[in-house]
């Protein structure tokens, strides 16, 4: 279950590596605020019923970073104890997020998947459009996103200004090579979570073809139809069974969350 807990938010997603395009600019945080977290729950399905595997819980908090105000983003995922010994998972993602222009100025990647460990340090440099890591320096485009920010920054798209089945492309930066990303909207209906029943915005990223998606549109993700659009529901299948995340627990929205229509 390699990048757990990108499946877990629902953004391990690509077309190719490319030379991405800037598409994701310009918009300003009008959906969440400092002090807000939720909670998501991984159900996994190999059989007839589905099985609890994991969390990740999702924080921002208000902080200076080179003097610069900016929201700090920290994703904890991790299996329950009594997955642990089918497959491991201690994953801690971090980014800093420019409050002004919505655009990450450093990324932080922590990752131990059964015994598969990864950590890269990423800062952004906007005036010379690159990203140094702890690998190297590489060339990006102005406007880049990282996997976090991409999904904070992806919460305040209107969109009232599209209709069912169009794209809406991005670029991201993700273990050191730019990626061409997409999601497609697929419009508005209802959705019954473990939470309870929401009204919600549905879409459909491209996955990245490997050991553990077959590539294609097969996931499907909906996100609260309110102004705060936190991530309610998402369905996948994957290599073996498939995968259920629920969002299960959330504090200090930046609004009511009105989309709510009855809870369990």
């Amino acid at each position: 279950m390699k990048y757990f807990l990108m499946l877990l938010i629902g953004l391990t997603l690509s077309s190719e590596r490319s030379h991405a395009q800037d598409n994701f600019c310009g918009i300003k945080n009008t959906s969440f605020k400092a002090g807000e977290s939720f909670t998501l729950k991984v159900f996994y399905n190999l059989g007839s019923m589905f099985v609890g595997a994991g969390e990740a819980v999702i924080n921002c908090t208000l902080e200076k970073y080179n003097g610069k105000d900016a929201y700090h983003i920290v994703g904890d995922g991790r299996t329950y104890r009594t997955y642990d010994w089918i497959f491991k998972v201690r994953d801690r993602y971090e980014t800093y997020i420019d409050t002004a222009t919505m655009l990450p100025i450093r990324f932080i990647r922590n990752v131990n998947e059964g015994g598969y460990k990864i950590y890269n340090n990423v800062g952004f440099n906007r005036e010379t459009a690159s990203a140094t890591s702890t690998n190297g320096t590489f060339k990006v485009p102005p406007c880049v996103q990282d996997v976090i920010s991409a999904i904070f920054y992806a919460r305040n798209i209107d969109f009232s200004k599209y209709k069912p089945g169009d794209k809406i492309p991005f670029s991201m930066f993700l273990d050191d090579e730019v990626y061409e990303i997409y999601i497609r909207y697929m419009g508005k209906e209802e959705v019954d979570t473990r939470y309870g029943k929401f009204r919600a915005i549905k879409f459909k990223p491209l996955l990245i073809k490997g050991n553990t998606f077959k590539g294609g549109e097969d996931m499907s993700v909906w996100v609260s139809d309110d102004a705060n659009k936190i991530p309610l529901r998402i369905d996948s299948p994957i290599s073996v069974g498939s995968i259920k995340v629920d969002m299960i627990n959330y504090a200090n929205l930046r609004y009511d969350l009105t989309s709510l229509v009855k809870k369990r």
